[in-house]
């Protein structure tokens, strides 16, 4: 049985981040360990969806944000692997219906001072009686206080833990949050 793992080699970095979005499958080579060249993203995801490799990480197990920074691939807990990607996905889609807005809304409203993104996520675990691990609360709690952000709610309070590229591409690990001032 052939080994196939994914493997996006940079061709060409442009000088700013954003540049990435601009130019479909300019900036990276896609070749798979079976020996298919593969010619953009799209097709690279098609080929690890059809050999059962996860299609964030291509198989690898790492999600390469910028060229020097990687991290354990978050879409698939890293193991390359189909399965573990789609559960997760799935796992998602239920923490969506059960992590409402209004839920976060409700349980930060009476907060004052600036709060972090796992406090909110610990209450709201609590207060559903979800054990941890069982569902990605972190995750949908970040999201929803990135819609509350763009609502114009919240507002970041937090400086990026790194700067991975500059300040097009930042990292912040347990950011604060606090309610926008009327």
């Amino acid at each position: 049985m052939r080994k196939h793992t994914i493997t996006a080699l940079w061709d060409d970095i442009p000088e700013d981040a954003d540049d990435l979005v601009l130019v479909r499958g300019g900036f990276r080579l896609y070749l798979c360990a079976c020996g298919r060249h593969l010619a953009d993203r799209e097709a690279a995801e098609l080929h690890a969806a059809e050999t059962n490799q996860c299609t964030t990480c291509l198989g690898s197990a790492t999600e390469e944000i910028v060229p020097d920074f990687s991290q354990e691939c978050t879409a698939c807990a890293g193991t390359g692997r189909r399965k573990a990607q789609l559960t997760w996905e799935l796992a998602y889609v239920e923490a969506e219906t059960m992590i409402t807005v209004d839920l976060v809304r409700m349980l930060i409203a009476p907060l004052t001072k600036p709060f972090q993104l796992s406090q909110v996520a610990d209450t709201v675990r609590a207060t559903l009686g979800l054990p941890v691990g069982r569902l990605p609360v972190g995750p949908r709690v970040r999201d929803v206080l990135r819609t509350l952000e763009a609502a114009g709610e919240l507002t970041l309070v937090s400086a990026p833990d790194e700067l991975l590229r500059g300040t097009t591409v930042v990292l912040y690990r347990d950011p604060y949050w606090q309610h926008v001032l009327e």
